[in-house]
């Protein structure tokens, strides 16, 4: 696996990967506030054709918009990122599809739980976003038109829009191929 923008500090033991995101750090196109950023932190692997990616996510969610989750990526312009994001004081799951310009949904997650399973399935140019509380059951909350390539680079990434920066850990993260 490889880094793009690799964080300040971050460990990985097995099958665990524990990140410090850097603050003002970002994954966004355009809409709503007219800014681009593509500078926060990404760890992946280039995977062929369709697949199902898994992770359990966990962070130290404390500033508005701190981010944790995994993304697929073709380039600056084409992506996804899905998981948790801290708004309005509280962990929501969510997705943001970037075809030129990004969009966002989001809904709030009951107690602030510990951790989160995200899961993407891309099936051809379709992905697939269901988020789980237990890593068995899984609900699906977005499904959208990623891209026809061939090749996508996968996996976890945060972000810290706003603040210091936060520590989040991945576990188990997995790349099936259908």
């Amino acid at each position: 696996m490889e880094w793009r923008n690799e964080p300040p500090s971050w460990n990985r033991s097995s099958d665990r990967l524990t990140v410090d995101a850097a603050g003002e750090t970002d994954f966004w196109r355009t809409t709503k506030h007219g800014f681009v950023a593509d500078d926060g932190h990404f760890c992946h692997r280039e995977v062929a054709g369709d697949f199902t990616a898994t992770v359990e996510v966990a962070g130290e969610y404390d500033t508005l918009y701190d981010q944790a989750g995994l993304m697929v990526r073709e380039d600056a312009e084409t992506w996804l990122k899905c998981g948790v994001e801290y708004v309005d004081g509280v962990q929501q799951v969510g997705a943001v599809v970037t075809r030129g310009v990004s969009d966002w949904s989001k809904s709030p997650l009951d107690d602030d739980p510990d951790s989160v399973w995200v899961r993407v399935e891309r099936t051809g140019p379709t992905v697939e976003v269901s988020f789980s509380p237990d890593g068995d059951a899984y609900t699906m909350i977005r499904q959208a038109t990623l891209s026809d390539a061939e090749r996508l680079l996968v996996g976890p990434m945060a972000a810290a829009p706003k603040g210091d920066g936060f520590r989040s850990v991945f576990e188990g993260f997995t790349v099936e191929r259908a």
